[in-house]
């Protein structure tokens, strides 16, 4: 079988307060709520499909690395590094929790940012390549 596992189609986020966190997301990412009951919303932000998934309390999509500090789980790509400065701006000025821009060590510059849920979010300011090739053709 030479078939692969092409892209994500869906990220699952704990929440809990779906209304709440849905507002949230719409205002401050962008996202487009496609579907809201009182246990789940769809969100279509990044060119992908989010549900925020009403959890247990406590409940994030973080994790603890071997290093023990705590980690995220998705990280979103901006196309430069202005892109990622006025996004991390944006996102100061919106009020979101943000940690400040980071040289980690690889190509581009990274940010950290918390959900109202305190999940934990990465930008990175390097567009993956094959996205950026599809991008450039679909226009």
């Amino acid at each position: 079988m030479s078939e692969t596992l092409i892209r994500i189609g869906t990220t699952y986020i704990p929440v809990n307060n779906v209304e709440l966190s849905c507002e949230w997301y719409v205002n401050n990412l962008g996202a487009e709520c496609s579907y809201q009951d009182n246990d789940k919303a769809i969100l279509n932000f990044a060119n992908q499909s989010f549900f925020l998934v009403r959890s247990m309390n406590n409940q994030s999509s973080n994790f603890i690395a071997c290093n023990g500090e705590e980690h995220f789980s998705i990280t979103f790509e901006v196309d430069g590094l202005s892109a990622l400065k006025t996004i991390h701006k944006d996102f100061i000025d919106k009020g979101i929790t943000v940690g400040e821009v980071e040289n980690r060590g690889h190509a581009g510059r990274n940010f950290v940012f918390w959900d109202l849920n305190g999940n934990k979010f990465d930008v990175w300011s390097e567009l993956s390549h094959t996205f950026k090739f599809k991008e450039e053709h679909d226009e």
